[in-house]
């Protein structure tokens, strides 16, 4: 068994993270190292290894939040990703203003489904599989 470590995020940066997963109590955080929330398989939110904030957003709204605090998409181990901003770092701070983009991102993991493994996870079937005869 892998042993877990502890994880490298600030303090702060991972209690401002608590505070705003806690203004909606059907969220639950997950992940030790790499603290994350998801929906049917689909993460929507995650802390970077360096405590920033990633939020996953649909269209409309993502290229709304990237001109309003003048942000980029998120940057991991060098591949962009498409679908999440980077929150700046002054923003983590104003959970109220915050709390709405949670919203927008949970409904948005919701409408893209279950994804593929968690499908697999819930029949039992595992991958390259073979049927026994």
């Amino acid at each position: 068994m892998a042993k877990k470590t502890a994880s490298t995020i600030p303090a702060a940066k991972l209690e401002l993270y608590e505070r705003l997963i806690a203004t909606d109590p059907t969220i639950e955080r997950k992940g030790v190292t790499l603290p994350y929330t998801s929906i049917s398989g689909r993460m929507f939110t995650y802390l970077s290894p360096t405590g920033d904030l990633r939020l996953r957003l649909p269209d409309a709204e993502r290229d709304a939040f990237l001109k309003k605090y003048r942000t980029t998409l998120a940057v991991s181990s060098g591949v962009v990703m498409k679908d999440f901003v980077a929150v700046p770092p002054r923003l983590l701070a104003r959970t109220a203003e915050l709390k709405p983009y949670l919203g927008i991102s949970r409904a948005y993991a919701e409408r893209l489904g279950t994804k593929g493994s968690a499908k697999r996870a819930a029949t039992g079937a595992t991958k390259g599989a073979r049927a026994v005869r």
